[in-house]
């Protein structure tokens, strides 16, 4: 049934009405935090839209089909930023709820959610970088060895390309820091600005 719902989103994804605020957000908010026993958050935003389905899924009946982002909060760590879809049998009863991966989250959501986090998140940032840091390590040593069965020139294009993307980054967060929101420590942003930034690379290096 999880493969059937990954699937089903996709296709409902471009079809789905305006944004959703009834019942049914309640409804599997309760089963997700009725089946996975954590402290679970569904955003109301822009991003939850609600299908109306009226169809059975094997012999489940699923009158509609809810999606939208949310995030699974821990105390002192960070949150982990998800999406989700739920089907439910009516507008105030759920009967399935997966997430799934959620990609280029801003860094300060994983932090700013749980309450011990909010107030001294540099920590927390400091952590997300390291993450980030050793998800792009792994990522250059696959591309090192590309480069180094290509030739030397290809091997110094590599490093080349490795010295100023971590350069721009530097100086990226460097002048992002002056322009920290108001009420948000300049250090602060400027880590969330390196976690964001070290995420896209490993992206782009992929």
């Amino acid at each position: 049934m999880r493969i059937f719902c990954v699937l089903l989103l996709g296709a409902i994804s471009t079809g789905a009405a305006g944004q959703y605020s009834g019942p049914a957000v309640q409804a599997c908010l309760d089963y997700a935090k009725r089946d996975q026993k954590q402290n679970i958050v569904l955003e109301r935003d822009d991003s939850l839209l609600i299908e109306r389905y009226a169809r059975k899924i094997g012999s489940q009946f699923v009158s509609s089909i809810l999606t939208g982002n949310g995030a699974v909060v821990y105390n002192g760590a960070p949150s982990a930023e998800l999406s989700f879809i739920c089907l439910l049998a009516s507008d105030r009863q759920a009967v399935f709820f997966e997430w799934m991966p959620r990609p280029n989250v801003p860094a300060a959501m994983h932090c700013l959610r749980d309450v011990g986090l909010r107030k001294e998140p540099r920590p927390c940032y400091d952590l997300l970088l390291r993450v980030a840091e050793e998800d792009l390590t792994q990522i250059y040593a696959q591309r090192f060895q590309e480069a180094n069965l290509s030739g030397e020139a290809a091997l110094a294009a590599f490093r080349k390309s490795n010295d100023a993307w971590r350069q721009y980054r530097d100086a990226e967060c460097a002048r992002r820091r002056d322009f920290a929101p108001a009420g948000v420590s300049p250090d602060n942003y400027a880590a969330a600005c390196a976690v964001e930034l070290t995420r896209r690379r490993a992206l782009d290096m992929r």
